[in-house]
């Protein structure tokens, strides 16, 4: 949780300074990329606002109405941020950049900017806010992409794939995928406002910002339906659940597995459910005991496994299933 919370921070001050540093970019040259990319900022700093929330209000300790915690706002909050932030921000860019290309909107390319005694065209400012955003996105991705790796490899995952599509720890997977973007999104928006300097053609400011604009939608899509998965209760990955259950099965005392269960209720925190057919020759107190050791084991096999709860079936004795 600490080291969630970590990532979020960096990538919460990186963003805001970036997005007050853009917006002086567009307003000294009207970059139709750079005011996508402003959008994008924007929307990034909202996102680690919506994301610290979800945090805090996570790590609440269960009450009455919620016996199991608030586990499960992180992925709320996480989706909210997929919906309202990065769906809006990135239809606004992409609307803006399509209205640029339609309209062959222009960026401003006269006068100077006068800075400490220098004077220079304002179009190298995007240059500088933009190469400093690409140096400080980059930061922030560093600490996601580290705490998503050390997760990769405890978890034994193949890669960044398979953590994409099994992670419970939205926080890091936003920030992750978040910083991905901001990067390249920044380098589409290098790239097309130098062509377009180079070339004196605007198609290529205003091809950046549409561009910009449709891989924040997409990103919008995709965080949605990766918590999606989590907000309706998705279980554990299946060979992680088999190791479970095969633990189980093969206790002493366990003869067979009636039901088997597990289900995530907050970030790294799950639910396991079984029902459980025993040795009928164990009395109540030596089940009560097998009961308490296999749970214990269940626990030490995952450590994501919070809530155990075992419900025993006692089969029928040959004798008693004849009468």
């Amino acid at each position: 949780m600490a080291n969630s919370k970590s990532v979020v921070i960096a990538a919460l001050f990186s963003n805001a300074a970036i997005a007050v540093l853009k917006f002086v970019g567009f307003v000294l040259t009207q970059s139709p990329a750079m005011l996508s990319e402003t959008f994008h900022s924007i929307s990034d700093t909202g996102n680690q606002v919506f994301l610290l929330i979800g945090i805090w209000f996570g790590g609440r300790k269960p009450t009455r109405d919620h016996p199991f915690g608030y586990g499960k706002a992180q992925f709320f909050y996480s989706f909210l941020v997929s919906v309202l932030l990065f769906g809006i921000a990135g239809w606004e860019s992409a609307k803006h950049g399509y209205d640029s290309l339609v309209q062959h909107h222009e960026t401003v390319s006269g006068g100077l900017v006068h800075v400490l005694g220098q004077s220079f065209p304002p179009v190298y400012v995007n240059y500088v806010v933009l190469i400093g955003a690409m140096l400080f996105e980059g930061y922030a991705f560093s600490k996601a992409y580290r705490s998503t790796k050390h997760e990769i490899e405890r978890r034994d995952w193949s890669g960044f794939r398979e953590a994409f599509h099994k992670t419970s720890n939205v926080s890091t997977l936003t920030a992750l995928t978040e910083d991905t973007v901001s990067v390249a999104g920044a380098g589409f928006a290098l790239v097309g406002i130098w062509l377009s300097q180079v070339t004196g053609n605007p198609i290529y400011d205003a091809s950046a910002a549409l561009l910009i604009g449709l891989l924040l939608m997409g990103f919008a899509i995709a965080l949605a339906w990766e918590n999606k998965r989590l907000l309706l209760g998705e279980s554990l990955p299946k060979e992680e659940e088999d190791r479970l259950r095969s633990e189980l099965d093969g206790w002493e005392g366990v003869t067979e597995i009636i039901d088997f269960r597990t289900v995530y209720f907050g970030p790294d925190r799950i639910i396991v459910t079984a029902d459980v057919a025993f040795d009928p020759t164990l009395d109540t107190g030596e089940m009560d005991d097998l009961i308490t050791d296999i749970e214990d084991g269940l626990y030490e096999i995952n450590d994501s496994v919070k809530k155990v709860y075992i419900e025993p079936e006692v089969q029928e004795t040959a004798a008693e299933s004849v009468i």
